[in-house]
């Protein structure tokens, strides 16, 4: 009895009040000082018991690692337009049209020929799992992940990244050439076919 009433009388619940209040206003009196935003891995992240835990984002960020899977992001003038990338996607974000070539269009930075033209190469972020499978299997390197983490929009359609360095009337410009070079192909394999029925 003597117990309880040790735990519940008026002296206890001043004593626990004020307790209380100096523990809230130590906190209060510390969080005028400015924690500066350190990365997890930095040794003076555990440095910094006392101060602001919150960080005046956007104008203050902790810094993402190196490995961080965040915005994809493709440098299309390294694509080849293999589509490897859009094959492996298991959510199927990558859509990707090609047009070949019918003229000398260069070479990546690595050194691989560049046979194909890209007049689609759109990533739907909002589909993405973020799972990297797509910039483990580009030969050319030229998929990766950014560390842009922030992108949200209120218009979910624009989500969906354009990296095309065509325009729609290049792009049909070059597929109108396409047809027409495989026209003639098509043409003179006629031609030779005619002319060794008829040497025959």
């Amino acid at each position: 009895m003597n117990e309880v009433k040790k735990h519940t009388g008026f002296g206890y619940v001043v004593k626990s009040l004020v307790s209380g209040l100096g523990l809230t206003w130590r906190h209060f009196k510390n969080a005028r000082n400015r924690r500066t935003p350190e990365y997890v891995s930095d040794e003076n992240y555990f440095k910094q018991p006392d101060g602001m835990a919150t960080l005046k984002y956007p104008y203050e960020a902790i810094p993402v690692p190196d490995n961080g899977r965040y915005r994809l992001h493709n440098e299309i003038d390294d694509c080849i337009v293999c589509d490897l990338c859009a094959k492996i996607c298991p959510v199927n974000c990558i859509t990707i049209e090609s047009v070949k070539a019918t003229e000398d269009i260069g070479m990546t930075s690595d050194g691989t020929k560049k046979r194909l033209y890209a007049p689609v190469f759109d990533i739907d972020m909002a589909k993405c799992c973020y799972c990297g499978l797509c910039t483990t299997v580009c030969p050319t390197d030229c998929l990766t992940m950014t560390p842009v983490y922030d992108f949200a929009e209120v218009n979910i359609k624009n989500m969906v990244y354009h990296f095309t360095d065509l325009t729609p009337e290049q792009a049909e410009e070059k597929k109108q050439l396409l047809a027409k070079q495989q026209e003639e192909m098509a043409a003179a394999k006629a031609a030779a076919l005619a002319a060794r029925k008829q040497q025959g």
